[in-house]
């Protein structure tokens, strides 16, 4: 049987996501992902490095690294630290020696001191991009870039659905790196459970958790198996290799929910590419149970449904990260925008999220997006809304239909 056979059985015999899913090789056509030609900020990043117009610091591994990040506006207050050995790197990944992560919206910059600059950036139409520079020769030329394919085995898994995207795992960490315990994979966004997350990374600032899996590492013993034991930020590994000595509770929770928003949208984006081309332009009328699917899903999680509770003292968020978070702030005229912090019961003060205005949504198939908003305004209504969303009271829904109708491009007409 042809793929193009078994695509058209799938898809016309069930009315499930799960069989779609199934014949998503993003490798093949309709996607071609290794033919595309990307068009993320870091391969605009390249480009201009190419030109010469953009100039990287040589001079040692730290001012390499931010000098990266200036040129790519990620801020170095984003830092988080991880040393569970869950890299391309992770012979060199452990408590001793943790990898330092930080991220602007769309992209994702990983350093380990000893090792290598990786990347992720997301681009508008494929998703996830994956690159790592050479080895750095301090006072030397800027190192080679190259696409990397071996990120696939993780990063287009079964934590992804199977198509290029982020992840983020959870584990009990040896001493060496390696993982004794799982607390949770294959899954992202701000719907787990804070005591489900942080394993095998530094917990840092004002979180208020009475107890959690950050700062945590295991010690195997011939009596119970293995023992937990604390390794604090610097206990084991020396801080000032790194940018910061901070792994901040925040960008955690901002990093998490990023996490969860791009890979629901970018799995939507590969099967909507996929049954779109199957219908030469337009929606076999077989595919609608599916795209039903996929927008209830994008819309509840944008719509914060289901948001993990924070500690009932709130959290107290690195004011440094608060102040370069809200730098593309998008106020309007009433001052109040998608990107405020409540950090009281809830991350964001207007539950909605702030990733509507990344390229990776705008550019999702429109035929999805509109039973999105659709699906977004049934909830936002200020009488009779979807119970699904009663987590927003009424003053929060009036706010967040006013902040999308002055701010969010692509809006559609009916919605204003």
């Amino acid at each position: 049987m042809t793929f193009r056979a078994a695509l058209l059985m799938a898809l016309f015999s069930t009315p499930t996501l799960q069989a779609v899913e199934a014949v998503t090789p993003f490798r093949e056509s309709p996607h071609r992902y290794l033919e595309h030609v990307p068009s993320d900020r870091f391969a605009k990043f390249m480009k201009e490095l190419e030109a010469g117009r953009v100039r990287l610091d040589t001079g040692d591994d730290k001012a390499f690294l931010a000098s990266i990040l200036k040129a790519l506006d990620i801020p170095e207050s984003s830092q988080l630290l991880v040393f569970s050995a869950s890299s391309l790197q992770s012979e060199i990944i452990n408590p001793r020696n943790p990898r330092a992560l930080y991220f602007n919206e769309d992209t994702y910059i990983g350093w380990v001191p000893g090792g290598k600059v990786e990347v992720i950036s997301m681009d508008p139409e494929m998703g996830a991009m994956f690159y790592i520079f050479d080895p750095l020769r301090r006072g030397g030329p800027v190192p080679g870039i190259l696409r990397s394919e071996k990120c696939f085995n993780c990063h287009a898994g079964n934590a992804t659905r199977r198509v290029p995207g982020l992840i983020a795992e959870s584990l009990l960490p040896m001493l060496s790196g390696a993982s004794l315990e799982t607390y949770r994979r294959d899954e992202q966004g701000h719907q787990i459970p804070l005591d489900k997350r942080f394993g095998g990374w530094h917990l840092t600032g004002g979180h208020h958790l009475k107890e959690h899996l950050g700062n945590l590492m295991g010690r195997t013993s011939s009596s119970r198996g293995f023992e937990k034991t604390k390794v604090e930020p610097g206990q084991m590994s020396d801080l000032n290799l790194h940018l910061r000595p901070t792994s901040d509770i925040l960008p955690h929770l901002v990093h998490e929910h990023q996490l969860g928003f791009e890979n629901r949208v970018f799995h939507a984006a590969y099967v909507m590419r996929q049954l779109l081309e199957q219908g030469r332009g337009s929606l076999p009328m077989a595919a609608k149970p599916q795209v039903e699917e996929l927008a209830d899903e994008l819309a509840q999680y944008i719509l914060f449904v289901n948001e993990a509770k924070l500690p009932r003292e709130g959290i107290e968020g690195d004011p440094d990260f608060m102040r370069d978070f809200a730098r593309h702030r998008k106020p309007i005229a009433t001052g109040i925008s998608l990107k405020d912090f409540d950090l009281k019961t809830q991350l964001f003060k207007y539950r909605c999220s702030y990733m509507l205005y990344t390229e990776s949504w705008q550019k999702l198939p429109s035929a999805l997006k509109e039973r999105v908003y659709y699906k977004m305004a049934e909830g936002l209504r200020e009488q009779n809304a979807n119970p699904t969303y009663a987590h927003l009271g009424v003053e929060e829904r009036r706010a967040i239909r006013a902040i999308l109708k002055e701010s969010l491009p692509g809006l559609p007409a009916w919605w204003r």
